[in-house]
């Protein structure tokens, strides 16, 4: 009988639908992942002031509030400072990029992407998280799923 585990959670941030969908069904596909959904900047912060999330997807370009201004007021809580942020982007503007960098971006997923570079990309940040996790236990859990 297999040992239960909490499942990590990723949020996949995304205006378009499309590309929603497609991550959702890569990631649920190719890994053990429980995965939540938002389709603006707004959405991202009412799930996360609701749910645990180990990991967000974020888009950069999206009407509204962008994902830089997403991802400035999610450094700015304490309770989710320390969540991994990757962007889902098809620009690779200069100051976009320096931005990101300075607010700590866990990396970068260039759209269209690959499924095995979307799940390589969660799975590796993921694995991050659980090194700087003082649980070792998550890390174990995550280590024995491999």
């Amino acid at each position: 009988m297999a040992k239960d585990t909490k499942k990590s959670t990723v949020l996949i941030v995304d205006d378009d639908d499309m590309m929603l969908q497609m991550a959702e069904f890569i990631l649920n596909k190719d890994t053990d992942l429980r995965i939540l959904k938002a389709n603006s900047g707004m959405q991202c912060i009412g799930t996360l002031q609701q749910e645990i999330v180990d990991l967000v997807l974020l888009d950069i370009q999206m009407p509204g509030m962008d994902g830089l201004k997403t991802m400035e007021l999610i450094r700015k809580r304490e309770d989710w400072r320390n969540i991994p942020v990757i962007f889902l982007t098809a620009t690779s503007d200069k100051g976009t990029v320096i931005k990101a960098s300075q607010l700590g971006v866990a990396g970068y997923i260039k759209k269209p992407f690959l499924p095995q570079d979307l799940v390589q990309r969660v799975e590796t940040a993921l694995l991050y998280k659980a090194l700087d996790d003082p649980d070792i236990s998550t890390l174990l859990d995550q280590l024995d799923t491999k």
